[in-house]
């Protein structure tokens, strides 16, 4: 044990200025990030209300969230769907768009994938999809649904049960191709093109064998942190939704985890309650990513 210690001191010692240069990244990222993770995980065992001091509930808070709370259990179902689809497909649909965008010469290259990341940081998006998809006979989709003839009367696609998911879904994916396009794109940049020259004398002979069998292999720590990305942001969904159906939205058709998390955390101050959602979603987002991570793996 000594021994590992002195041995690890040593390397410490050898790589000071590594360090220095690590630290205070690495202490604004414990303060940030996993002391907050912590703390979460400790007060969703607790009844707490920001007034009064905690009080030790044991489970209680799980057993309310998975075994009472009918609401939850909706937007349980809301954010696997908006996961299951948004995600792969957002994924798939960056890499897509990547590989093809890379082909391009180099100024056409930039400018589509400006336009291709503009969407992920743009402030007024909300305010474009409610234009299009507006509830009355003056938004885009109405208006060419009505004059063709194949609806009657305006659909409230942000209002309606029956439309607001896959209408947000549109929203959320078009949305979505942003930060995991940027890191696809910068990962076949980083393909040697000798790896080419070298599969096409091994035998590789069209583009799809290259894909598969030279260029995902490559680019597996992109693929890694792409499918990260998109876990997490197709289980974080929540500010957008509200943005477009509203907070509760009908039905609770838009509800989603993060919408609940925000019901107990931000509006009824019952963070013991809000900590055990969050934890359950963690959770659930860690497990999400080591199965798709090690779908990855297998690559090559």
């Amino acid at each position: 044990m000594k021994t590992k210690l002195a041995h690890l001191w040593s390397e410490v010692k050898r790589n000071k200025i590594s360090y220095v240069f690590v630290g205070p990244f690495t202490i604004l990222f414990f303060i940030f990030t996993v002391l907050p993770v912590l703390i979460s995980i400790g007060l969703s065992f607790t009844n707490y209300n920001m007034l009064q001091k905690p009080m030790f509930v044991g489970w209680a808070n799980f057993v309310k969230l998975f075994f009472s709370d009918d609401v939850f259990l909706i937007a349980v179902k809301n954010t696997f769907l908006f996961a299951a689809i948004t995600g792969p497909l957002s994924y798939f649909a960056c890499l897509i768009f990547a590989w093809f965008i890379n082909e391009l010469k180099p100024k056409l290259r930039a400018v589509l994938t400006l336009l291709f990341y503009a969407p992920s940081i743009s402030g007024n998006v909300f305010l474009i999809w409610t234009i299009i998809f507006s509830g009355d006979a003056y938004g885009y989709v109405n208006g060419f649904l009505l004059y063709w003839g194949i609806i009657k009367e305006p659909i409230q696609w942000f209002l309606d049960p029956k439309y607001m998911l896959p209408v947000t879904m549109i929203v959320i994916l078009w949305m979505s191709l942003g930060t995991s396009f940027l890191v696809f794109i910068a990962g076949l940049q980083g393909i040697d093109r000798s790896l080419y020259e070298a599969g096409a004398i091994d035998g590789i002979r069209n583009r799809w064998q290259e894909l598969w069998f030279l260029t995902l292999p490559a680019m597996r720590p992109q693929l890694m942190f792409g499918a990260i990305m998109s876990i997490t942001s197709s289980f974080a969904v929540g500010h957008q939704v509200v943005q477009l159906v509203g907070f509760p939205s009908t039905d609770y058709a838009g509800h989603t985890v993060i919408t609940h998390l925000m019901d107990y955390g931000n509006i009824r101050f019952e963070m013991g309650y809000a900590a055990a959602i969050a934890t359950s979603l963690f959770v659930t987002m860690v497990v999400t990513q080591q199965i798709v991570q090690g779908l990855l793996r297998k690559i090559g």
